[in-house]
């Protein structure tokens, strides 16, 4: 027999909200108005009116696309809401008429979905709430809050691409708390002296070697899944990072040092499918050109 355990390794596992996944701004404006009684009336008076795609809906659909590759099932999308069971009825016909594969679901009638990530095996929680997002960080999962983009469509081909920055994301803040403190200058002396010292993982490691595995399951020339990069860092400090890759036997497909360029038309060039990144600024700007998640971890979120 095959335990539960053993069954989700190479599998990779996305916990996401009915509001990253469908667009619920109606829905929430009478919440905020009217309050849970009405939220709910109004959710069950329209169970059969479908909901449109929310920030994360191109994603989760080339996720789920994955596994139309290949003949085992290594991709799942579980889904984490805070509705009941029967205002969530909605969601559920919503799913099934844009003919998403999501079976599992936790509807938690208003009480925090990320208690049960860990429970699920999730890798990554994606979600509209960046309060339950933090949660999920201080479990140890990676997660992101999803912003509102008037990009969030992906590129219409069979290719996914996730695109990260590196520090406080794949990394520790350790380095930007030195630039922070100290300034730009110091930044560079201390990546210089410490280029041979593998930087600490930060929130995404472990997401990103649950993609590489992922990967290791296709023929690299035909691979439907690519990763890279995008950092403000530039030479000499880029060779921390590189030696921090090779030391963690971690592949980038792309990495772009773009030394404190803007990083929008660089991920419509390459086509995210999503960005991650820990500051604020840089993904209100990125979310201009492609669906970006906010991680709120590390020194430029207060912690």
């Amino acid at each position: 027999m095959v335990s539960e355990t053993d069954e989700h390794l190479g599998r990779l596992v996305i916990a996401i909200s009915s509001s990253a996944l469908f667009d619920l701004t109606e829905c929430n404006r009478i919440f905020e108005e009217q309050g849970v009684d009405a939220y709910s009336a109004y959710q069950v008076a329209h169970e059969n009116a479908v909901l449109q795609p929310g920030e994360a809906f191109s994603l989760v659909k080339k996720l789920l696309a994955v596994n139309q590759r290949i003949e085992e099932s290594l991709v799942e999308v579980i889904l984490l809401s805070r509705n009941n069971a029967d205002s969530g009825l909605r969601v559920f016909n919503s799913i099934e008429h844009h003919e998403l594969a999501i079976s599992r679901a936790a509807f938690c009638g208003g009480l925090d979905p990320w208690r049960y990530i860990r429970a699920f095996n999730c890798d990554l929680f994606l979600s509209a709430n960046g309060e339950d997002v933090r949660a999920a960080l201080e479990q140890g999962v990676a997660a992101a809050t999803m912003l509102a983009s008037a990009a969030a469509t992906a590129r219409d081909d069979d290719m996914l691409r996730f695109a990260f920055d590196g520090d406080a994301v794949l990394f520790s803040d350790e380095s930007e708390r030195i630039y922070k403190s100290a300034g730009l200058a110091a930044f560079a002396e201390n990546e210089q002296r410490a280029a041979e010292q593998p930087l600490s993982g930060g929130p995404f490691r472990n997401f990103l070697g649950s993609l590489q595995r992922l990967q290791a399951r296709f023929d690299p020339r035909d691979c439907p899944l690519r990763t890279a990069l995008v950092t403000a860092r530039s030479a000499p400090a880029h060779e921390r990072v590189i030696k921090t890759l090779r030391d963690w036997n971690v592949r980038l497909d792309e990495s772009l040092f773009l030394g404190g360029m803007p990083k929008g038309e660089f991920l419509k060039a390459y086509g995210a499918d999503v960005f991650f990144d820990d500051q604020r600024i840089h993904c209100d700007s990125a979310s201009q050109f492609v669906a970006t998640g906010h991680v709120p971890s590390g020194v430029a979120n207060g912690e």
